[in-house]
């Protein structure tokens, strides 16, 4: 018999769901059959899988030592502090500058050094995650492309991760902003309403009309600076769609800086001889949370930013002779 006290960090989680992630390794089926048998208890009574968990709730889950040694494999987690700034922080939330290069999350290579990895240690070292014991796992509430530097956002608890991935999912309440380097002159600021669909067989995004299996995608952009054959933009997305901004600007004749994949592919390679960028001239650097409440109560009206890296400022100093500012 295993018994858990419920922390803040997984208060307010069903009790299935705290139950498949401290038993990750178990399959469902395992898991259905001990809610049967009332093999799982909080306070020492059966409850069934919806039952929400309260923080300091005591958990049992009868199962033998074999079997949590089978069924719960926890995440290699050591403690460190973390390398990357932190832009933002409370009880709930971390958002952390992500570098460029760096995956948020692991891939099929099960590379150890990601994002995610990072937060993980951070939280371990500072006392607010424990491996051994957590049926919660502090996760992002959206993705960034490894390629892509900028700000990454963090639920620390449950309760916070629920609200922050709506939030992203709804965006009536938070507004993302991009800065990115686009190829040529762009004449005004401007919005780009073109539906997207994405090839899943060669991970490719494509612009195609919604009543072809196109999705509404919408991005807004303001010129920051023109610098003759290169405009730095800052970009709203309004939805979400994969590669949106690339694709988006690639469609109106402005590819993304370095863009290999939807780009002008002769420039990419005169940058890339320039500079040495491989990638798109891509940043996520602000986030604007409005009337958001709840876990979320920390981030009301706040603007959290991240400037661009001394890489990508000299990147365009280096293709246009200006400096950046």
């Amino acid at each position: 018999m295993k018994e858990i006290t419920v922390n803040r960090l997984a208060a307010g989680q069903r009790i299935e769901k705290f139950v498949r992630k401290y038993l990750s390794e178990a399959p469902l089926g395992f898991i259905y059959k001990a809610f049967r048998k009332k093999d799982i208890k909080v306070n020492g009574h059966w409850v069934t899988k919806e039952h929400i968990l309260q923080e300091g709730d005591v958990v049992r889950i009868y199962v033998t030592d074999q079997q949590l040694e089978d069924f719960k494999k926890p995440r290699p987690v050591t403690k460190a502090d973390l390398p990357y700034p932190i832009a933002y922080e409370d009880e709930h939330v971390l958002i952390v500058e992500k570098p460029k290069g760096l995956l948020v999350y692991g891939d099929a290579t099960g590379v150890r050094e990601t994002l995610g990895n990072a937060v993980l240690d951070y939280l371990y070292y500072k006392g607010e995650y424990d491996p051994d014991t957590a049926a919660f796992t502090p996760s992002p509430a959206h993705r960034l492309d490894r390629n892509t530097s900028g700000l990454v956002v963090y639920g620390k608890t449950d309760a916070a991760l629920k609200e922050l991935t709506l939030l992203f999912k709804e965006r009536t309440q938070l507004e993302k902003r991009y800065l990115a380097l686009a190829l040529g002159d762009l004449p005004s600021d401007g919005t780009i309403s073109a539906p997207l669909w994405k090839d899943a067989n060669n991970g490719r995004v494509y612009v195609r009309p919604v009543e072809k299996g196109g999705k509404e995608a919408i991005t807004k952009y303001r010129v920051v600076e023109r610098y003759g054959n290169y405009t730095l933009v800052e970009v709203e997305l309004v939805t979400g769609r994969t590669h949106q901004i690339r694709v988006h600007f690639a469609s109106i004749g402005h590819p993304l800086v370095g863009d290999e994949k939807y780009g002008d592919f002769a420039s990419c390679r005169e940058v890339k001889r320039l500079t040495g960028l491989e990638s798109q001239f891509l940043h996520a650097y602000k986030l604007i949370f409005k009337n958001v409440g709840g876990a979320l109560s920390g981030l009301k009206g706040k603007e959290i930013v991240c400037p661009m890296g001394k890489d990508l400022i000299n990147i365009i100093e280096v293709l246009t002779g200006k400096r950046a500012k």
